[in-house]
């Protein structure tokens, strides 16, 4: 397929070349840069996407705009290294994933018919099962979610995948009824005070909840750390009220604090 762009006229591939420009400049020049492998990036790709991830969550489209430069900065970082490593390169990058894009949108490549986002949707998870099949062996579904997610979105994209096959409840209603019977066998292993028991019991009643949220399309990863954001403030404004009664918040009973928590509340929602 032929580019429609031209790079002596569109800016945005003119920026593209000089953000390469710049990575052969650091490789070459910078001593910081020049030890850099792609193990020691790892850690600083993870934090970066972290960082992309907060300016999301606080709707900061400045913010938004500087940690993907950071990220893009740091996928032509890798690729400088494979390219050095002879193992690959950012054409070889940006080319394998313009063909698999193509691959999985034969109904905008090809002449297949798709309704709606879920018929993509399952039309992608199916030709992408295909293809790992083939390169990877793999045969599950739940293959393609990385181990090293965090526990809550794991569990989230566990469920998403499951569901693309058809293992899904019927009715939000079922769901909230597995809820509520999580719910009750924590209490049970809570009084039989087995530990190994309660944190089985815990993470089941976890999982079932992030399988509710799915069905109220809320992103529960999202809707926790708006939750910690929330604290936080609260928390912060609490301490200012307390130094401005000049009291010190180690000497103070719970229901001292509660009860400015509680006047808090109202004005940080």
């Amino acid at each position: 397929m032929d580019s429609k762009r031209d790079s002596q006229e569109d800016p945005r591939l003119r920026e593209f070349g000089r953000l390469l420009d710049i990575m052969d400049d650091l490789r070459e020049k910078c001593p910081w840069d020049r030890e850099q492998t792609i193990e020691s990036l790892r850690i600083l790709t993870i934090e970066e996407t972290y960082e992309l991830v907060e300016a999301i969550t606080n709707k900061d489209m400045d913010n938004i705009k500087e940690e993907l430069g950071d990220i893009l900065l740091h996928i032509v970082f890798y690729a400088k290294i494979g390219e050095e490593q002879k193992a690959f390169d950012i054409e070889s990058v940006i080319y394998e994933v313009n063909e698999k894009l193509i691959r999985r949108h034969p109904h905008v490549y090809g002449d297949l018919k798709l309704k709606d986002a879920d018929a993509v949707t399952q039309s992608w998870e199916a030709i992408k099962m295909q293809e790992k099949g083939k390169k990877e062996k793999r045969t599950s579904v739940l293959s393609g979610v990385p181990s090293s997610l965090p526990a809550l979105v794991k569990a989230f994209r566990i469920q998403q995948k499951a569901k693309k096959v058809g293992f899904e409840w019927d009715e939000i209603s079922q769901v909230w009824d597995k809820v509520v019977e999580e719910m009750e066998e924590l209490k049970e292993a809570v009084a039989s005070n087995d530990q190994n028991h309660i944190e089985e019991e815990f993470g089941d009643l976890m999982f079932a909840l992030t399988n509710y949220s799915r069905f109220l399309k809320v992103d529960p990863e999202g809707a926790l750390e708006r939750s910690n954001q929330k604290f936080i403030k609260r928390f912060h404004k609490m301490e200012e009220v307390i130094k401005g009664q000049n009291k010190d918040m180690m000497n103070m009973t719970l229901g001292e604090m509660d009860e400015i928590w509680n006047k808090v509340k109202v004005d940080i929602h």
